[in-house]
């Protein structure tokens, strides 16, 4: 585990914000020296806190305006090959493995209700996927986001590494 400070916290929200920013020019918005952005950069990085730099991609623009999340129970034994089957379906944006009655909970896109209904019936044909339930997303008002956690376990760092690390506690 890495502690971050106030001074991380800004670079990443730059970064989220622009991640295709320069790093003079992160310098230049953060009023630091460019070394030590390279540097913090770095750090969180090969930490693995930050872990890439990917477009934020408007599905309902490309024409997949349907959303759902999927429960999956799956037969015991067979989760791993229900989750390798899964990430063959295009149709698949994200797979978690859960607790409770289902095992998996899965975010699917469509173009249309038909073709969920297409893409519901081939992940019930996996083997292994023994039920499910389908919830239809009408509205994202909060799309998926690090920052304010971010901001709120670094609320009483400086801008130096002397933050402790993140205690749910606090």
């Amino acid at each position: 585990m890495i502690s971050i400070d106030k001074l991380d916290a800004a670079l990443v929200q730059e970064l989220t914000d622009d991640p295709r920013a320069q790093i003079m020019d992160l310098a230049n918005r953060l009023g630091v020296a460019r070394n030590t952005i390279a540097s913090r950069m770095r750090r969180l990085e090969e930490s693995g806190v930050v872990a890439g730099y990917r477009p934020e991609v408007d599905l309902p623009t490309l024409g997949l305006p349907v959303q759902a999340f999927v429960g999956a129970e799956t037969v015991q034994g067979r989760l791993q090959a229900v989750i390798e089957d899964l990430r063959a379906i295009p149709e698949v944006l994200e797979v978690h493995t859960t607790t409770g009655r289902e095992d998996l909970l899965i975010r699917i896109a469509a173009p249309s209700h038909e073709e969920l209904l297409h893409v519901l019936e081939g992940i019930l044909s996996v083997d292994g996927v023994a039920h499910t339930s389908t919830t239809l997303a009408l509205t994202t008002p909060v799309k998926y986001r690090t920052q304010p956690l971010i901001d709120h376990i670094t609320r009483e760092a400086g801008h130096g590494r002397s933050a402790a690390a993140y205690r749910p506690e606090d």
